[in-house]
């Protein structure tokens, strides 16, 4: 199994639909879990804070809503992409629709310091997958993950995750779905982050 968390950038993009094709087409010999971004609904959750200025650990909250929305969004989008859920793990392609179980795990930061970059680690470790694959709309520029995140790249909460699960992990172009089939076909040829 691998873990693909597919960014809220890609919610303005033609990508989108490739990618939910290509993962589709991957998970009939390789089950994956989609990990959805927060995309336009994130934003407006920092947008009411901005306004409202209410505390980090609500916004967390709406941010994980959110994820959910997005992730119900790429659900209508590939009929082949149903709900992740646990008690099925025969399930080729899915998506992961956090809720509120997650407000009670005490490694997980509530602030905008942890986004759905460290869910999608953090939930790959739970579920044992070979890799992670995080797919974004900007190109990644290093595989160092303090620089990663010095630059935005990837949340600060990160790296302190990574330690704890140091799980091989690769940042993807959003315009690669066409290579994505062969990085996964051989994984040797990855470039991994590192700390």
């Amino acid at each position: 199994m691998i873990v693909v968390k597919l960014g809220g950038s890609l919610y303005n993009t033609a990508e989108l639909k490739l990618w939910l094709q290509t993962l589709a087409d991957i998970s009939l010999t390789t089950p994956i879990v989609i990990v959805p971004g927060g995309g336009p609904f994130a934003d407006q959750v920092r947008e009411a804070q901005i306004f409202h200025h209410f505390n980090d650990a609500t916004a967390h909250h709406m941010a994980l809503i959110a994820m959910k929305q997005f992730g119900l969004l790429m659900t209508g989008l590939e009929a082949q992409c149903q709900p992740f859920d646990a008690y099925k793990p025969e399930q080729a392609l899915s998506v992961w629709l956090p809720d509120d179980t997650l407000l009670s795990e005490a490694e997980l930061s509530q602030s905008w310091d942890l986004t759905s970059d460290s869910l999608a680690l953090w939930l790959a470790s739970k579920l044992n997958a070979e890799q992670l694959f995080l797919v974004k709309h900007v190109q990644m520029n290093s595989t160092s993950i303090k620089q990663l995140a010095n630059n935005q790249v990837i949340d600060r909460c990160f790296a302190d995750l990574f330690r704890a699960y140091p799980l091989p992990t690769q940042i993807i172009h959003y315009q690669s779905h066409a290579d994505f089939a062969n990085s996964i076909a051989n994984p040797h040829n990855q470039t991994s982050l590192s700390l």
